[in-house]
């Protein structure tokens, strides 16, 4: 190395961060704009840096836009096959048809695709990922894919998986209480606006009366959401299971690699902002224990065990909202079944359901890359 006259900075030091940016793989955040794009930006830049440039990618009518990560302003950059130029590394947040059509064209461009949308999730040839649960399974991915689950599988596999290793999953029964922020903006902009409309009524105690004051507000949901739980999240599937139901039952076979577990969800909107719970009957191969159940979930990486109900503690969305872990409560073991248990799980659904997720996936092929 040349050595620095006195006061200048050597010539190493001077090309020193272009240097360190360059062996750095370069990352895209496709869908930058979005509610989940926009978490994972701030996820980004809380987290360790191990990335070059991070590019971020949008529709057209974004482009131009300028949004903060890692505390610098970047300008997005409309969706092209040019946007693809250079980088490792491609998050995808985008809607299924978005994904189906650019996930193809960032591969072909040398990418790795962490793709957030459903377009990929049970092709056998994409990884399905959660890196608490299976994160050997991202480095075996043919069509250069990784496949993140859906939120409502991602709030309580992580548990459900520490669960498994030690005593053997049979069975699973689930029930979700889902955020509005699950359905996107317009989820979370419909449960405000109906808010504001029954605020400060006595409404609430004849039939009809809180639809009629809602109105037209019905947004994404089939019926008012304020005052109101809805017996529905998804689109109809065959025998009138809604597809939310089936991606958790899809979803946790295959991350698991249990392909035959028998799985039953009913999934139920419900009038919270952000964060997902669920309550999960789980049967096992062997006979459980609440004692032993505890020291699993509070040593398992990604889960948080609140469970005191005689002081009143246990998980709720309003407490969980922010954070990243799995949150885990009213641990019981089934009153008819030695082999079973109950649990209350929560989990940010922008979090660890969708952005945390991604950026720990990346992490993983990021280190691979580098190494």
């Amino acid at each position: 190395m040349i050595p620095a006259e006195a006061g200048r900075p050597s010539l190493a030091d001077t090309l020193g961060t272009d240097a360190r940016t360059a062996a750095k793989p370069q990352l895209a955040v496709v869908g930058a704009t979005g509610a989940v794009g926009s978490v994972l930006l701030g996820i980004l830049s809380e987290r360790a840096d191990i990335w070059g440039e991070i590019r971020l990618i949008a529709s057209p009518r974004s482009a131009g836009r300028k949004l903060t990560v890692r505390g610098a302003e970047v300008e997005v950059v409309a969706l092209s096959e040019e946007a693809f130029d250079g980088i490792d590394v491609a998050m995808f947040d985008v809607p299924d048809q978005v994904s189906a059509q650019w996930v193809p064209v960032a591969v072909s461009k040398g990418a790795v695709v962490i793709d957030n949308a459903g377009t990929f999730r049970l092709d056998p040839d994409v990884p399905l990922v959660v890196p608490e649960v299976n994160a050997h399974a991202a480095r075996v991915r043919p069509r250069g894919i990784i496949a993140n689950p859906n939120c409502t599988t991602l709030s309580m596999i992580v548990a459900l998986g520490a669960l498994h290793a030690e005593y053997g999953l049979s069975e699973l029964i689930v029930s979700s209480y889902q955020a509005v922020s699950g359905a996107g903006r317009a989820g979370v902009d419909t449960l405000r606006a109906q808010v504001s409309a029954v605020s400060g009524t006595e409404l609430g105690n004849t039939p009809g009366d809180v639809r009629r004051a809602v109105g037209d507000t019905l947004g994404p949901f089939p019926a008012p959401i304020a005052l109101n739980v809805v017996p529905w999240a998804g689109s109809l599937q065959e025998d009138g299971w809604s597809s939310e139901e089936l991606k958790i039952r899809d979803e946790s076979r295959k991350i698991l690699g249990l392909p035959e577990l028998p799985v039953t969800a009913t999934c139920v909107r419900v009038p919270v902002i952000t964060t997902h719970s669920l309550t999960v009957h789980a049967r096992f191969e062997n006979e459980v224990t609440v004692a032993g159940a505890h020291e699993i979930l509070a040593g398992a990486p990604g889960v948080v065990l609140t469970d005191d109900p005689a002081a009143g503690e246990y998980p709720t969305p309003a407490d969980v909202v922010g954070t990243d872990p799995t949150w885990v409560g009213r641990v019981r073991r089934s009153l008819d079944d030695p082999r079973a248990l109950e649990l209350f799980v929560c989990g940010d659904n922008l979090r660890k359901g969708a952005a945390l997720n991604t950026a720990q996936v990346g992490e993983l092929v990021a280190g691979e890359l580098r190494g």
